[in-house]
């Protein structure tokens, strides 16, 4: 015996899994996620994995769970600011971009998918849009609500995809643009 402790294998939790690969599908793309390489990461081998998250369609969701709940969470500060919906809205907008602008291959997979084993929990993501909700309502009254608020999604989320694969191409400052265009 050498007298050198041997090092515990890696802690891992489900969480630790998730917030791993996040970072690795942010950071290097989606292609290049595989289970060896997430297990490599935490410094744990590939089965050990499977007692925590049961498939990459599992993980996936998983990720696209972490990216929505961080992308609502990146909105709570605007649905707090101020008495003014329009300027509560506009923020909330502000911040949309920002976060996906941010994390662009994590926001992209996160919808954009069209597998539905993927997709994220709908009670959760109707949960999360209540209160975005309810600061349209102020301005729309809360029978245009529900209408209202998928436009303005729609054009949020359009705006951010073709800025994040550069398909504005005539110039001209993006974040006034975007303002302008939400105003």
């Amino acid at each position: 015996e050498s007298g050198v402790a041997m090092p515990y294998p890696a802690q891992v939790t489900r969480e630790s899994i998730v917030e791993t690969a996040w970072e690795l599908v942010e950071a290097d793309g989606l292609d290049q996620l595989s289970l060896s390489r997430l297990a490599m990461a935490l410094g744990i081998k590939a089965p050990s994995l499977y007692k925590h998250v049961a498939s990459k369609a599992a993980l996936l969701k998983a990720l696209n769970e972490l990216t929505e709940a961080r992308l609502f969470e990146s909105l709570t500060p605007a649905l707090e600011d101020g008495d003014d919906p329009r300027q509560r809205l506009l923020n909330l907008a502000c911040a949309y971009r920002e976060f996906a602008l941010a994390h662009p291959v994590t926001y992209v997979l996160a919808y954009t998918t069209s597998d539905p084993a993927a997709r994220p929990d709908p009670a959760r993501q109707e949960a999360a849009a209540l209160p975005l909700q309810a600061v349209v309502a102020e301005l729309t009254g809360e029978a245009d609500s529900l209408a209202a608020l998928r436009g303005l999604w729609a054009l949020i989320h359009g705006f951010v995809l073709l800025e994040i694969h550069t398909q504005f191409r005539r110039g001209g400052e993006l974040p006034a643009a975007y303002e302008q265009a939400l105003a």
